[in-house]
């Protein structure tokens, strides 16, 4: 492995050794991940777009890399930090290694970091932009000084699907929005529906015209505020059929209901985040991936549903005039627990409801 160098966007420099594409610089907003499994699923989920992430489980790469786990077309993260990568992996599943699978997408990863220190400033200062590479730490400091990070971008566009396709055979319809839709929710959905996916940018006549019985906002990347093309359909289709948002799609639900959503410090993300269902008071431990959060104040025409346990941060939203309903977290694990699936059941009964 090559020598290399993190330069964080204030000056901090972590050495480490490069792995995956050879890359001299590759920047992006660094973010931190708790899962200690999954990472083809977390660095293959287009909601990572434009960003890098750190993995705070010290070991990655020890079980390999299989075609069938991928959550997307591709990888859309900027890049991973790790402590220690494990080229020797060992899996009955596995069909080439983490490095081999990096560098024919062409993503650099780069390893030998303390990342619990850098973890730590993260939390303490937020999520920074940053670069790292063969590249000199003066050019590398350079690149992270002109990255933007997410905030004010509109990254959806990068990772949305560029014409429509349909998945399932079941007899309910579902139109799905597509701002970066994982593999493992489209599943979920047609085990009990026939799944039209729409590009982002679809509009109001266009996703009438597949007559669904529910409307899916999907996850996906960047800041939400930016995305006013969605807010504005969405506001369109309120009361015409039922809607149910995961992650991306849920801030666009509540921003479409006249809400605000504001940047977190440092995000969610990881698969071990406690979240209480408000209706019931039962606990869920789930998987999630955001870096904004729906201003709880700012809610219009809405109640919440679930909370986070660690910093109170809203998770669940239920229209009080419409049948829709949406979550922060992601209910189809990949990777992650299976606790809250039964979300997509409550979105089978209210289209059913309304049929």
């Amino acid at each position: 492995m090559k020598t290399g160098c993190l330069v964080l966007q204030d000056g901090t420099v972590f050495e480490g050794r490069l792995f995956g594409a050879a890359i001299p610089v590759s920047s992006g907003e660094v973010v931190f991940n708790t899962a200690l499994s999954g990472y083809q699923e977390i660095l293959s989920d287009p909601s990572y777009a434009g960003q890098i992430i750190t993995f705070t489980n010290p070991h990655i790469g020890n079980y390999g890399v299989n075609n069938k786990d991928n959550e997307s077309r591709g990888i859309f993260a900027r890049g991973m930090i790790v402590r220690d990568y494990d080229e020797h992996y060992s899996n009955y599943r596995a069909e080439q290694s983490l490095a081999k699978w990096l560098e024919k997408a062409g993503i650099g990863a780069i390893c030998g970091l303390d990342t619990r220190k850098l973890t730590r400033h993260i939390r303490e200062h937020g999520s920074i932009p940053a670069a790292f590479g063969t590249a000199p730490v003066e050019e590398l400091l350079r690149a992270a000084k002109k990255e933007r990070g997410t905030r004010g971008i509109d990254l959806v566009k990068t990772v949305s699907a560029t014409k429509p396709y349909t998945r399932g055979t079941g007899k309910l319809r579902i139109t799905a929005l597509d701002f970066g839709i994982k593999t493992s929710i489209i599943d979920h959905l047609v085990k009990f529906a026939t799944v039209t996916v729409l590009p982002a940018g679809a509009t109001q006549q266009e996703i009438i015209n597949t007559k669904p019985d529910g409307l899916f906002l999907s996850n996906g990347p960047g800041d939400p505020e930016v995305i006013d093309y969605g807010v504005a359909t969405i506001k369109q289709l309120l009361g015409q059929v039922p809607i149910f948002g995961i992650c991306l799609g849920h801030q666009l639900l509540a921003t479409a209901l006249g809400a605000k959503t504001e940047k977190m410090p440092f995000g969610h993300h990881g698969a071990n985040h406690p979240v209480q269902d408000l209706n019931n008071g039962k606990v869920e431990i789930t998987s999630q991936n955001h870096n904004f959060t729906v201003v709880e104040k700012s809610l219009k025409d809405a109640v919440v549903t679930h909370r986070n346990l660690n910093d109170g941060v809203v998770e669940g939203i239920k229209s009080t005039r419409y049948p829709a309903f949406s979550v922060q977290y992601h209910p189809e694990a990949g990777p992650g627990p299976h606790d809250a699936d039964y979300l997509f059941d409550r979105f089978k009964a209210m289209m059913e409801g309304q049929r």
